[in-house]
C-alpha cells in the first residue's frame, strides 16, 4: 500500500527506528517515549560529547495520507515510531545506530571516515570454503540470540501504553525474519476484526529501498558477529534458470526423498523451525508474532500454480524491466502501468509493463515458484534463498 510506504520508509532507513533497541525495550523509555541510550565510547546519550548525534525528536513525513487506509491511530506503525517513542538518536556524519554508535554502511574506522567497498558475488562463482563460510554464518545466525534487539510480542495498547512492556530475546536470522513479518502483518482493530490490505514493505514505490536497507542491516548483523567485515551477502542469478538450481544439499537444501514439501535431512537448513507464519491464528487471537517455533521450512520448488506463475523469469524479461524509464507511475502500487518498480516486483507484465496482479512475474515470480514458505508474504523471510534472491533483486 502506498499510505504508509514513505513515512515507514523514512525512518527504517534510519537503522535506530528499524526495530527495538533492547536497551529501550523497558517501562522508563516508553513511559517517556524516548530512545537515546549512551554511546559506550564516550557515555553520553547518542555520543553527543563525541559529536556523533543527539537527542531529538523524530522527524515524521508531512505528506497526505492515502485513500487506502479508513483509519487513523489505530496501528503502531503509523507515524513509525510515534506510538513508541517521540524522541530518538539523531546520528551526525557517518554515524549512525540506535546510540550512533555505529558507521553508516559502505564507511568504517574510529570515526567512520574510511569509504569501504564491498561486492556481492554470485553464490556460484564463490569457492567451496566461501560457499561453506556462508552457509555456516546463516546458521550461526539461526542460533546465536541477538545482543543489540529484541521483537515486541504486544502492541503498544497491549503493553497498557507502555506500562507493562512486552519483549522478548530472538536470534539474529529471526530478527529479520519477524520484522519482515511485522512491516507486512495485518492491522488489529480489536474484537475479531482485522485490517487486512496494508503493506509497509511491499506494493508501493517503498518496496525496493524497504528492502535494501533490510538487506544492509542483515549483512551488518552478520559481519557483527562474525567479525567479519567484508562478509557478504552472495545473490542467485536465477535468468533462464530452468529449475532451482541452488535447492541442493551443497547449496540452500535439497528435497526431501519422501516427503517433496520438505529439504533433505542431508542440509543444515532440514533443522530450521520457522516463525511468524500463522497470521490467521495471530488475527483471531488479537495477537502478534511472537516466534514460537512452528515447524520446518517448507518448499516444493516447480510445483506451483502454473497459471499463475507458468516460469521462472527471463534474460529478456529483466532486460525489458531496466529499459523502462520510470521508476514509478500512476497510483503508484501494484495497479501501477509502466512503472520500473511495479514491473520489477511482478504485478506488471514483464513484457509489456501493464499491469496484472493474477500474473506473478520477476520478483514476486520466485516466491511463487518456490510454493512453500517462500510464498507467504509475510513468513518468506524464514527460507534463506530469501536473501539471494533480494539480493539479485537489489
Amino acid at each position: 500500500m502506498l499510505l504508509f510506504a514513505t513515512s515507514f520508509l523514512l525512518v527504517i532507513l534510519q537503522p535506530c527506528t528499524g526495530q527495538f533497541p533492547r536497551v529501550c525495550a523497558n517501562t522508563q523509555s516508553l513511559l517517556s517515549k524516548e530512545c537515546c541510550p549512551p554511546w559506550d565510547g564516550d557515555g553520553s546519550p547518542c555520543g553527543e560529547l563525541s559529536s556523533r548525534g543527539s537527542c531529538q525528536n523524530i522527524l515524521l513525513s508531512q505528506a497526505p495520507l492515502g485513500p487506502q487506509f479508513p483509519f487513523s491511530g489505530v496501528d503502531d506503525r503509523e507515524d513509525w515510531p510515534s506510538a513508541f517513542y517521540n524522541r530518538t538518536c539523531r546520528c551526525e556524519g557517518n554515524f549512525m545506530g540506535f546510540n550512533c554508535g555505529e558507521c553508516k554502511f559502505g564507511f568504517s574506522g574510529l570515526n567512520c571516515t574510511e569509504r569501504r567497498l564491498r561486492t556481492r558475488r554470485n553464490i556460484f562463482q564463490l569457492t567451496i570454503s566461501e560457499k561453506n563460510k556462508f552457509l555456516a554464518y546463516l546458521n550461526l545466525a539461526k542460533n546465536i540470540p541477538s545482543q543489540d534487539y529484541v521483537i515486541a510480542t504486544g502492541t503498544y495498547t497491549q503493553m497498557n501504553n507502555g506500562s507493562n512492556p512486552m519483549f522478548r530475546d530472538i536470534n539474529v536470522y529471526d530478527l529479520f525474519v519477524w520484522m519482515h513479518y511485522y512491516a507486512t502483518r495485518d492491522t488489529l482493530l480489536g474484537g475479531s476484526n482485522v485490517w487486512r490490505d496494508i503493506d509497509f514493505a511491499h506494493e508501493a514505490p517503498g518496496f525496493l529501498p524497504w528492502h535494501r536497507a533490510f538487506l544492509l542491516m542483515w549483512e551488518h548483523q552478520i559481519q557483527k558477529i562474525t567479525g567479519d567485515e567484508n562478509f557478504t551477502i552472495p545473490y542467485w542469478d536465477w535468468r533462464d534458470a530452468e529449475d532451482c538450481v541452488v535447492c541442493t544439499d551443497e547449496y540452500m537444501g535439497g528435497r526431501h526423498p519422501t516427503n517433496p514439501n520438505l529439504l533433505s535431512p542431508a542440509s543444515i537448513f532440514s533443522s530450521w523451525q520457522v516463525i511468524c507464519t500463522h497470521s490467521e491464528e495471530y488475527n483471531s487471537q488479537q495477537a502478534l508474532c511472537n516466534a514460537t517455533s512452528e515447524g520446518p521450512i517448507r518448499r516444493n520448488p516447480g510445483n506451483n500454480d502454473k497459471s499463475r506463475t507458468p516460469r521462472l523469469p527471463s534474460s529478456a524479461d529483466v532486460e525489458f524491466c531496466l529499459s523502462l524509464t520510470q521508476y514509478e507511475s500512476g497510483s503508484m502500487d501494484k495497479m501501477a502501468n509502466y512503472s520500473f518498480r511495479n514491473t520489477l516486483e511482478g504485478f506488471a507484465d514483464p513484457q509489456t509493463a501493464i499491469s496484472n496482479p493474477s500474473q506473478s512475474g520477476l520478483h514476486n515470480a520466485l516466491h511463487i515458484y518456490m510454493n512453500g514458505s517462500m510464498s507467504q508474504v509475510q513468513g518468506s523471510a524464514n527460507d534463506p534463498i530469501f536473501v539471494l534472491h533480494h539480493a539479485f533483486v537489489d
